[in-house]
């Protein structure tokens, strides 16, 4: 039996939490301020999470799929859940609890390999194949065919920020 290795990125994620952080926060700023010291959105997300349907998915084709299915779907489970979860865990100050740590390094690596799948077009980009991918690609440059522009400009080979001309050719 082979074990999951903690630092390894997760390979599927659930498009009902960015729904969730969303109606939090618009929630949160109905409430008057007095009362916001008094309310954690971290709690009220997972509160709100776990009475809701998980919609997972592992690629970015799935993860559009899913969140456009939870808008349509249960947009109104989602507020129904936000607004039960605030009144739920509204902070007991005689109650002390330890958040989880966040891990700021892995949800900067996420980020940046969601950008390079959004950048390259490739939705099975990973850490293990990046390299693979990213030599494949500048070989197909080299050989004129992908061409490259800076998004937002018609102009080729500006610098940094760049977009796959590819399916334009």
């Amino acid at each position: 039996m082979t074990t999951r290795n903690p630092n390894s990125p997760r390979v599927f994620k659930n498009a009902m939490e960015e729904l969730v952080l969303e109606e939090v926060d618009r929630q949160m700023q109905r409430l008057p301020v007095a009362m916001r010291e008094y309310v954690s959105p971290a709690e009220v997300a997972a509160y709100a999470l776990n009475r809701l349907p998980p919609l997972y998915a592992t690629s970015q084709k799935g993860w559009r799929a899913q969140r456009l299915r939870a808008k349509n779907e249960a947009s109104s489970q989602v507020v129904t859940a936000v607004r039960q979860a605030m009144v739920a865990v509204q902070r007991d100050p005689l109650r002390v609890s330890a958040p989880l740590p966040i891990n700021l390094e892995g949800m900067q690596q996420e980020m940046a390999l969601n950008e390079l799948r959004e950048i390259l077009q490739q939705d099975d980009i990973s850490w293990n194949n990046l390299a693979e991918i990213i030599e494949q690609t500048l070989v197909k440059t080299a050989r004129g065919q992908i061409s490259w522009h800076k998004r937002g400009s018609s102009l080729p080979n500006q610098s940094y920020d760049w977009h796959d001309d590819r399916r334009l050719l």
